[in-house]
């Protein structure tokens, strides 16, 4: 027994001082069986390197990047409320153009239309697969949906709501604001009355009207 404990113990030495202590002080750097990362290549800053086709080692930054912990400036187009105030802004805070309205088009479709449908009834392809608690923005039903401001549906888009997850990580905040022109627009097609019209154009849109058809007042 005492040849083994003597074993042991020299093989403790032995490997003591081969490897040393981490975490003593020395002018010697330990021997490192697993450096861990701690030294691997990498490019210098300000320095001339081909991995690069212009041979900088410092590239410019992908735009769009953000900083890291600058917080968004508390403006409507970014959080959809009211500086300074917890209240929502009832309309969309960017002007709203034809271009606008087609990248709206464009965005809904890809990340709404899955489920909320093409025109907004809530058909969209995931009810064939079981979903089928989804909200249907021209059912009078829900019309609490229909009339949030414009703030509130960002917050939605953004964040999510019940059973609806966040895009704001997928979708970014110019596009959620086309999204939600866009998205008032199909509610206008289906929910606006004789009243939404300008008078000027309402004698011309009656006479579009097939006979005996009338419009909501």
């Amino acid at each position: 027994m005492r040849y083994v404990l003597l074993l042991f113990g020299l093989t403790v030495i032995l490997t003591m001082a081969v490897l040393g202590k981490r975490g003593d002080f020395s002018r010697r750097r330990p021997i490192e069986i697993f450096p861990d990362m701690v030294r691997q290549p990498k490019l210098r800053p300000q320095t001339t390197d081909k991995f690069f086709k212009d041979g900088l080692s410092s590239q410019p930054i992908v735009p769009g990047t953000i900083a890291r912990g600058v917080p968004y400036e508390d403006t409507p187009v970014n959080t959809g409320k009211v500086p300074g105030t917890t209240n929502w802004v009832a309309t969309i805070p960017i002007p709203v153009t034809t271009e606008l309205m087609a990248r709206g088009r464009e965005r809904y479709t890809i990340n709404c239309s899955p489920c909320h449908g093409h025109q907004g009834d809530g058909k969209g392809i995931t009810t064939k697969f079981g979903m089928t608690v989804i909200g249907d923005l021209h059912d009078a039903m829900v019309r609490k949906v229909i009339q949030q401001t414009d703030g509130e549906l960002f917050n939605t888009i953004s964040y999510g709501k019940t059973l609806m997850s966040g895009y704001a990580a997928n979708v970014s905040i110019q596009d959620r604001w086309a999204i939600i022109a866009y998205v008032r627009a199909l509610q206008r097609s289906r929910l606006a009355s004789l009243d939404d019209v300008p008078a000027s154009e309402r004698s011309e849109l009656t006479k579009a009207l097939p006979p005996g058809a009338a419009l909501q007042k």
